[in-house]
């Protein structure tokens, strides 16, 4: 079946990194376009970065931009979304998407992320 298994996840001090994987299987990963989204307490999920099929664009929400890099590799069907300099406000569940169409839309877990001092 299909799945995604998202890692990585935990407390940093402001100013510091994680990285965070996404484990797929079950389905063609190089086909499905991938993203990342995060949802805050109280707050709606938003879009944090999102790479094509192939991985030869990505583009991030302006919160994260020149912060977090997306890259994937389909020879492990994995992604991955590293997050430097990070921020208090960065704190969220982080989710892992895989679309290739409306009806071809998969979900992970999530994976918390705490940036506190």
């Amino acid at each position: 079946q299909v799945q995604l298994v998202e890692s990585g996840g935990g407390l940093v001090q402001p100013g510091g990194s994680l990285r965070l994987s996404c484990a797929a299987s079950g389905f063609t990963f190089s086909s499905y376009a991938m993203s990342w989204y995060r949802q805050a307490p109280g707050k709606e999920r938003e879009l944090v970065a999102r790479i094509t099929s192939t991985g030869s664009s990505t583009n991030y929400a302006d919160s994260v931009k020149g912060r977090f890099t997306m890259a994937r590799s389909n020879a492990k069907n994995t992604v991955y979304l590293q997050m430097n300099s990070l921020k208090p406000e960065d704190t969220a569940v982080y989710y892992c998407d895989a679309r290739a169409t409306a009806s071809l839309d998969y979900w992970g877990h999530g994976t918390q992320v705490t940036v506190s001092s």
